[in-house]
């Protein structure tokens, strides 16, 4: 087994040992609401399969959750970057998907499920940044327009959301790839 692999199960089984406790005024995330998200998002996902990587709390105790990212992890897995779709009522988290014993990571019982890993996956020739790539980012909301130059952090796709940083790289954006130069996001 890689070294790798090796810490990741102990992680992964030290976060499954864990009781979820939520702080005084805070209500834990349950793993039925985010495998609920996730197969919402179109991947057929069950509670059992679900294991938050630490305690994850939200302001309200059923709050919307919304899928911001998923790449494979491993042979037989998912790690799936989860928020809520109001930033106010939970910071974003990181869970893992495990696969149900099969050679995919989930069951392709829907065109749905195959969609969702078909978006996961993107072919390197249609990446039109890559990691290192100076680029411009916009972020926009209501009354602020703010144009930065940021370098990507990951590759990207059109379409596809990719971590980028400030030149300094002191601050980390997430950001929607638009074209090889330019990035969307939002405040």
């Amino acid at each position: 087994m890689k070294t790798w692999d090796l810490i990741t199960t102990l992680i992964l089984g030290a976060a499954a040992a864990l009781p979820a406790a939520a702080a005084p005024g805070r209500d834990a995330i349950t793993t039925a609401q985010v495998a609920a998200a996730i197969s919402g998002a179109g991947m057929q996902t069950s509670a059992q399969q679900v294991t938050l990587l630490t305690n994850v709390v939200a302001t309200t105790n059923v709050p919307e959750l919304k899928v911001q990212s998923m790449e494979r992890w491993g042979d037989h897995g998912m790690k799936v970057r989860m928020g809520c779709a109001n930033p106010e009522e939970c910071l974003p988290f990181f869970v893992a998907v495990r696969g149900n014993g099969t050679n995919t990571a989930f069951s392709a019982d829907s065109d749905r499920s195959s969609n969702a890993i078909a978006r996961v996956k993107h072919d390197p020739k249609s990446f039109v940044v890559r990691s290192g790539t100076p680029v411009t980012l916009l972020i926009d909301s209501d009354r602020v327009h703010i144009k930065l130059s940021v370098v990507c952090l990951e590759n990207g796709a059109p379409g596809q959301t990719i971590r980028v940083a400030s030149k300094d790289h002191k601050q980390t954006y997430m950001a929607e790839v638009v074209d090889g130069s330019l990035l969307r996001g939002r405040l």
